[in-house]
């Protein structure tokens, strides 16, 4: 993990490798990423290198089921705003013409902070169960799509059921479920959610 100034130059060196190797208007191009957290690097680097190759589309696979919540147990990742998945979301609710679900989380936030339960339970997570996952991902899709672009981007998350198969043992899911081990989890998303709405870029915790 880099910061996306360093990312993007170190992105730009490793794809060089593919030119030559795609047929174009033909060939369907998939790229694996363990992650996709922020999208930056994939719209303002890698997506735009691949376009030079030309294919028939571009299909980008997560191994790690959507972002959507912030950590607070060691990770830095604790700004909502910063998440992709988020971004999505909040487009979708754009529109959709929901835009006024925002306020209303954000009075139910300050409602909780105010009677000292902020910790009771993940607010946000009433957000995403508003859109399908297949929903968050089309718009994920759109949003790390250069304009210009004359093929389609489609991006693929792993499930949260085949993570779970794939790792029966390590069941540390609240990036993807929201469903935190602590109640401190709980007060860091919905403080995170609060400073979203408020425009306060600094941590939830």
């Amino acid at each position: 993990i880099t910061e996306d100034s360093n990312r993007n130059e170190m992105v730009q060196h490793v794809y060089d490798i593919t030119y030559g190797t795609v047929n174009k208007d033909v060939d369907t191009l998939v790229v694996i990423d363990d992650s996709i957290v922020r999208g930056t690097t994939l719209k303002e680097s890698i997506v735009r290198m691949l376009a030079r190759l030309e294919p028939k589309k571009i299909i980008i696979v997560s191994s790690a089921p959507q972002i959507r919540y912030p950590d607070c147990y060691g990770i830095d990742m604790s700004k909502l705003g910063d998440f992709i998945a988020f971004k999505a979301v909040i487009d979708l609710l754009k529109d959709r013409r929901r835009e006024h679900c925002l306020q209303e989380l954000l009075n139910k936030c300050k409602e909780l902070q105010r009677s000292g339960l902020l910790h009771t339970e993940n607010v946000v997570q009433q957000l995403y169960k508003m859109f399908t996952t297949e929903d968050i991902s089309l718009k994920i899709a759109e949003l790390i799509t250069p304009k210009g672009l004359n093929f389609p981007v489609q991006v693929i998350f792993q499930t949260i059921e085949s993570l779970h198969r794939a790792c029966p043992t390590n069941t540390g899911d609240w990036y993807f479920t929201g469903n935190y081990p602590t109640p401190g989890g709980n007060k860091v998303v919905n403080k995170a959610f609060i400073n979203y709405m408020e425009g306060k870029n600094v941590r939830g915790y």
